[in-house]
C-alpha cells in the first residue's frame, strides 16, 4: 500500500503527465491546420454577403439613417445567418440541408410576408431626419433581428452558399478543427463586407437632406416590398 504521504507526489506527477500530452495533442492539430483553409472562409464569407439585396438596402438606410454603428449591427445579423449556412455547408450536415430543403413553401412564405411588412414600415417612417446622432438610432437589436430573419429565411441565400463553396470552398471534406477554421473565416469575410458597405454609406450621410431621406426611404421600402412579392410569386413555380 503506497503511503499517503506519497499520495500528493503521485497525482502531481498524474496531473503533469496529462497536461503535457493535452499540449502535444494541441501542438499537432495546430501544425495540422491550413492557414489557407481561413482565407477561403473569409473570401467564402465576403463574396455570400456581397450582392445587394433587401438585407444591403436596410444597412444602406441605417447607415444614412442612424450612422455607421447602427448598419454594422444590422449587418451583423445577416453575417450571423450567413455563418449559420456556411457551417452547414463545411461540416457537411446533409440532414439539416435536407430538411430545409424539404421546408421551402414555408420558408419563402415568412420569409416573404417579413420582408413586405419591414418594406411597409420603412415607407411609412419616410419622414425620419438624418440628424439623428450617429451610433444612437432606436433598436439596433430588431434591425439585427430584421436583417437575421431576412437572410435565414432566403432560400437564395442556401442556394448562395453552395454554389460559392462548389467555387471557392477547400477540395474534399475538412477536418473538424479545419471546418472550425473555415467557418470562422465565413464570419469575418461576411463581417468584413458589412463594415466595407457601412462605411461607405455612412460617408454619404452629409450629403442627404431630409427631402432626400425621405425619398430613400420610400425607395428602399418599395424595393424590400417588392423582394418581399417576388418570394411569394415564387411560390407558383416550385
Amino acid at each position: 500500500m503506497v503511503p499517503s504521504s506519497d499520495c500528493p507526489e503521485h497525482l502531481a506527477r498524474g496531473d503533469l503527465f496529462v497536461f503535457h500530452a493535452a499540449l502535444a495533442l494541441l501542438h499537432g492539430s495546430l501544425i495540422s491546420l491550413d492557414p489557407t483553409v481561413f482565407l477561403r472562409g473569409i473570401a467564402i464569407g465576403f463574396a455570400i454577403a456581397a450582392p445587394i439585396g433587401p438585407v444591403g438596402i436596410l444597412c444602406i438606410r441605417k447607415a444614412l439613417a442612424d450612422g455607421r454603428l447602427a448598419a454594422v449591427v444590422a449587418g451583423m445579423g445577416a453575417a450571423l445567418a450567413d455563418t449559420l449556412f456556411g457551417g452547414v455547408a463545411a461540416f457537411g450536415v446533409g440532414a439539416v440541408m435536407q430538411t430545409i430543403d424539404g421546408q421551402i413553401i414555408p420558408i419563402k412564405i415568412v420569409g416573404g410576408l417579413f420582408m413586405i411588412g419591414l418594406g411597409g414600415h420603412t415607407w411609412r417612417s419616410a419622414a425620419i431626419s438624418v440628424e439623428a446622432e450617429p451610433g444612437k438610432g432606436p433598436g439596433m437589436a430588431r434591425d439585427f433581428l430584421s436583417t437575421f430573419i431576412i437572410t435565414i429565411t432566403n432560400p437564395g441565400t442556401i442556394l448562395g452558399v453552395a454554389g460559392v463553396f462548389a467555387a471557392l470552398g477547400p477540395s474534399g471534406r475538412p477536418g473538424g478543427a479545419q471546418s472550425s477554421l473555415l467557418v470562422a473565416g465565413i464570419f469575418c469575410g461576411s463581417a468584413l463586407w458589412w463594415l466595407v458597405l457601412s462605411a461607405a454609406a455612412s460617408a454619404a450621410r452629409s450629403r442627404f437632406s431630409p427631402e432626400r431621406m425621405r425619398r430613400f426611404n420610400h425607395l428602399s421600402g418599395a424595393l424590400l416590398m417588392a423582394f418581399g412579392l417576388a418570394a411569394l410569386i415564387s411560390l407558383a413555380f416550385v
